[in-house]
């Protein structure tokens, strides 16, 4: 047990031994629990759940043990969403292939190569390209070209994430030897029951198939990352432990999650008088965000733009009680309204500048520090793979 692991646990018992004296029943029984060396389903779902005082000790502990681990330092990834068409028909989603009353674009790879020398003259370390799933030929022998071009006009420093949903092995394999080398596909429910409630039955929504794309993109060689959305109808706290829980076991390297905000043009927007109000599931989205950090303390977690939505120091909460990656939106300003995975996205106004600069006092304000012209890695990537060898 190293020195700071050891210190911690004598903080925690020495905490619970005056607690019981006072008889605060609940920040005792999370005493407890941070105390543990492990966590069982019911003890992260009673972390999710908490509300009021006793929440607010929990996240400040959280944030105190996140900095002794990770430290200070929060990494950029320029966002760019480069096309919102899109062939699934998840029920949540704004840009699902039946809305009809959704405006179609797909920014060309001048503009795309431009936001990415933005984001490397302003020393993000990283970028995202992001889309709508599409796994035709024409459009993955884009994104290889795309990848070699932005490694060239780069000098090789930017550091790629892509987000571009289910691939053969073929394909990864492809794009990770053009320049990428993490990879973020979200299973938005480790539970499969909630899966088919919230996504088609048949052949283009399998979730094991889903699965079966986040094996294989560990085996490529990726730093991968999925995520959950937090808050949706019919969900659970103890789904959502769950949720942390299918994290730690498939071994993710990242984590991009978020609470749940209806769209008006979905399937799912008939059940909004069934959701939790938007407050709640900011604040159970940043529990979880808090109790993935206390499972995997190591592993990269994003401050996701939907927690905005919701509360305007949403995404400076995410990186005090947990989150150390930030997305500035890189994308075009012209085309950011169009890219509504849900509605009141914030930000769709901006410049790329304006939007670099905002969470650049964002960060600051969270009592953060910017790691520039760094990839910002997951540690736990570089843990795992080495024990492998």
């Amino acid at each position: 047990m190293n020195d700071y692991i050891y210190k911690r646990y004598r903080y925690y018992f020495f905490l619970i031994f005056i607690l019981s004296k006072k008889g605060a029943t609940v920040v005792e029984k999370i005493v407890e629990i941070l105390s543990k060396e492990s966590y069982t389903q019911e003890d992260l779902s009673y972390l999710i759940g908490l509300e009021g005082s006793d929440r607010d000790f929990y996240l400040k502990e959280i944030g105190k043990s996140y900095i002794n681990t990770l430290g200070k330092k929060v990494y950029f990834r320029g966002l760019i969403e480069f096309s919102n068409y899109c062939t699934k028909d998840c029920y949540y989603c704004g840009i699902r292939k039946s809305n009809t009353h959704t405006e179609r674009y797909d920014i060309d790879d001048e503009a795309i190569l431009e936001a990415a020398v933005f984001a490397h003259q302003n020393r993000y370390g990283s970028l995202v390209l992001q889309s709508g799933e599409r796994n035709d030929k024409p459009f993955t022998d884009r994104i290889t070209r795309l990848l070699k071009e932005i490694k060239t006009v780069t000098n090789g420093e930017l550091g790629i994430t892509i987000s571009l949903g289910e691939q053969s092995e073929e394909i990864y394999r492809e794009w990770f030897e053009a320049g990428a080398h993490r990879y973020l596909l979200r299973i938005e429910t480790s539970n499969e029951d909630l899966y088919y409630k919230i996504h088609p039955r048949d052949e283009a929504h399998d979730f094991h198939r889903r699965l079966e794309c986040l094996r294989t993109l560990k085996k490529v060689g990726y730093q991968t990352g999925t995520g959950v959305m937090i808050g949706l109808p019919f969900q659970t706290y103890e789904q959502l432990a769950a949720d942390l829980l299918f994290f730690q076991r498939i071994d993710v390297d990242m984590i991009g999650m978020g609470p749940f905000i209806e769209h008006t043009e979905t399937p799912l927007y008939q059940y909004k008088d069934q959701l939790w109000p938007l407050q709640r599931r900011f604040e159970v989205a940043i529990n979880m965000i808090a109790t993935l950090r206390l499972l995997l303390p190591d592993i990269n977690i994003a401050a996701a733009t939907a927690l905005q939505a919701i509360d305007p120091m949403g995404r400076e909460k995410a990186l005090r009680y947990g989150a150390n990656v930030i997305m500035p939106n890189i994308t075009p300003t012209l085309h950011r309204k169009d890219y509504q995975l849900y509605e009141n996205k914030p930000c769709t106004d901006e410049g790329a500048d304006e939007c670099a600069n905002c969470l650049s006092i964002r960060v600051e304000m969270a009592g953060r520090e910017i790691g520039y012209n760094e990839w910002g890695d997951s540690q736990h990537f570089f843990k795992r793979t080495s024990s492998k060898q």
